[in-house]
């Protein structure tokens, strides 16, 4: 088979149908030319744009298509595991056999990516009496070709991520990690380090351990920053050949060591520090968020964000760099990948002890975060609201009231009614974060109080789980410290009945909760405490309450005495 004809091949595989797929495992048998060109259409076909989950790129981009998942199930579903499984173990000629073995392997590479199905199936299939794993374990030894190291790696990298192989598997710990930290060696040729260091962020992403063994392995943290020195000066003044390569590779190794840090450090507080200390760390990042390419600033802005998780990191280094500039520039305009991880950045420097809080909120960001919360994507709604939430925390009432300004009545109940539970969580939170403090309780409830009643009042009706009923009679007990807004839970009669319904119900959460806006309501040493306990009095309050100072729970027990306390003092 010519690559002419193989190219036909990849034009109509826009139209792939059951037929043209069981032609094309009837040939595999063919030749070898066959078997590697059936390989690489089906490779083709199967390549997802994005080697994703946090933004991972190392596959390239579909030459035909946009849905790789589908093309995935179709071939996985007309045994394309069990046909090409054997091909792995062809006893051809050695190059021929290098050949097929390779394109065999780079289509498992990508039949098995963020594919499950694929991957537990790939985990117990056996040739020749050997399980694939054990197959792509031998494929990572040094004396085999580079991109057989590498293409193995994939593959196991695959299935481990898809919960085949477990993390802590030896075939991961001891031959898949440390052979991708190789990769990132400078024996190694500029675009195997960039495929290397991509391939273990995608491994160690989630996985704490993994992050540890990586950390350590070969001074992983140290080698990555000589991924920053491409071009270098002498590649510039000896070589034009040299530096015209070192310039195609320089974004893409920026890139690339920018998301194995992020990696590195999602979870690791010594880890993070190992990187913030390496060599200029710090003016890379800052540097590399003012880049040309997008997808440097992009990987750029996932690492910031893995370190922003360090509060040391965020009272120091974040500080001296004023890292803060350069994340608020990247947030103008930027398409939704950016902006949702500037924007999740962006909720850890706005935290009550981050330095950059201040200058951020003297920057415009309120304006800026209340645009994210009217935004169609899911993740820009959340993060919106959770910045919001954060700078609320114990603010000044100036700034309160410029982010209920900001958000407007009606947005602020679109919030409330959203159908994602983390947009509503969220929202009350800074609905909490708003109503403390007496004077801030009182101002803002008499601005918004019809409102914020209203709001309560339905979620407290509505199809809810505990966390949000808990959160939203919390709302209420901060309401209920106020001087003035106290009056409004008193006048409303609705609200206090499910005040009492919630007391005695059968989750210990909500009634505590519930107990804390009763103690509030009654406490003896504010003005009308008199007139509140008899009207709750009235209610049955007091009987609920001698009924719970007998319980078995300690907090509602504890707290049902207090509050009884206050009607004999």
């Amino acid at each position: 088979m010519s690559m002419d004809v193989q190219l036909v091949y990849l034009e109509e595989l826009q139209f792939l149908d059951a037929t043209v797929i069981s032609h094309l495992m009837a040939l595999l048998s063919r030749s070898r030319y066959t078997q590697e060109y059936i390989c690489q259409i089906f490779s083709h076909c199967c390549k997802l744009q994005h080697w994703h989950s946090c933004g991972f790129k190392s596959l390239p981009q579909p030459l035909l298509c946009a849905n790789g998942p589908d093309h995935q199930t179709i071939l996985f579903n007309h045994g394309a595991v069990q046909n090409i499984a054997h091909l792995l173990v062809s006893t051809s000629y050695k190059y021929v056999f290098t050949q097929v073995r390779m394109q065999a392997l780079k289509c498992f590479s990508v039949l098995a990516f963020e594919n499950p199905q694929v991957s537990m199936t790939l985990v117990n299939v056996s040739v020749d009496g050997e399980l694939l794993p054990q197959i792509f374990v031998k494929m990572l030894q040094r004396d085999k070709p580079i991109e057989m190291q590498l293409t193995s790696a994939k593959c196991l990298t695959s299935m481990c991520r898809a919960g085949a192989i477990r993390t802590d598997d030896s075939c991961i710990v001891l031959k898949t990690l440390p052979c991708l930290v190789r990769m990132c060696s400078k024996e190694r040729l500029l675009e195997e380090r960039v495929e290397g260091a991509e391939t273990l962020a995608y491994l160690i992403e989630t996985d704490v351990e993994l992050q540890r063994i990586a950390s350590i392995t070969d001074h992983l943290i140290v080698m990555l920053a000589d991924y920053f020195k491409y071009p270098s000066s002498v590649s510039a003044i000896t070589d034009i050949k040299r530096l015209d390569h070192d310039l195609k590779h320089a974004h893409e190794l920026r890139q690339a060591a920018f998301k194995l840090y992020a990696s590195l450090g999602a979870n690791d507080e010594d880890i993070r520090k190992k990187i913030i200390e390496t060599e200029n760390m710090m003016d890379r990042i800052v540097n590399g968020l003012s880049e040309s390419s997008i997808k440097v600033r992009l990987a750029a802005v996932r690492c910031l964000h893995s370190l922003s998780r360090s509060v040391q990191q965020l009272r120091t280094s974040f500080q001296d760099h004023a890292v803060w500039k350069p994340l608020m520039k990247v947030l103008q305009n930027a398409p939704n990948e950016m902006l949702v991880v500037a924007s999740s950045t962006l909720c850890n420097l706005l935290l009550e002890f981050s330095p950059s809080k201040e200058p951020i909120l003297e920057s415009g960001a309120i304006e800026l975060l209340c645009s994210l919360t009217q935004s169609e994507n899911l993740a820009l709604r959340v993060n919106g609201i959770w910045a919001l939430m954060n700078m609320a925390f114990q603010a000044e009432q100036k700034i309160k009231s410029d982010i209920l300004r900001g958000l407007s009545t009606e947005q602020l109940f679109q919030l409330l009614s959203d159908s994602d539970v983390n947009v509503l969580m969220k929202t009350l939170g800074l609905l909490r974060n708003l109503l403390s403090t007496r004077p801030h309780i009182d101002h803002i409830m008499s601005t918004h109080g019809k409102q914020i009643m209203q709001a309560v009042t339905l979620i407290l009706e509505g199809e809810h789980n505990i966390e949000v009923k808990e959160q939203t009679l919390c709302i209420l007990a901060n309401i209920a410290d106020g001087t003035t807004a106290k009056e409004l839970i008193m006048t409303n009669d609705d609200i206090l009945q499910k005040i009492k319904y919630y007391m005695s119900h059968s989750n210990a959460k909500l009634q505590l909760a519930a107990m804390f806006c009763i103690s509030n309501l009654i406490w003896n040493e504010e003005e009308g405490s008199q007139e509140r306990q008899d009207k709750l009095r009235d209610m049955g309050i007091v009987d609920i309450l001698h009924k719970l100072s007998q319980s078995s729970d300690p907090n509602l027990c504890d707290k049902a005495k207090t509050a009884l306390q206050q009607y004999l003092a």
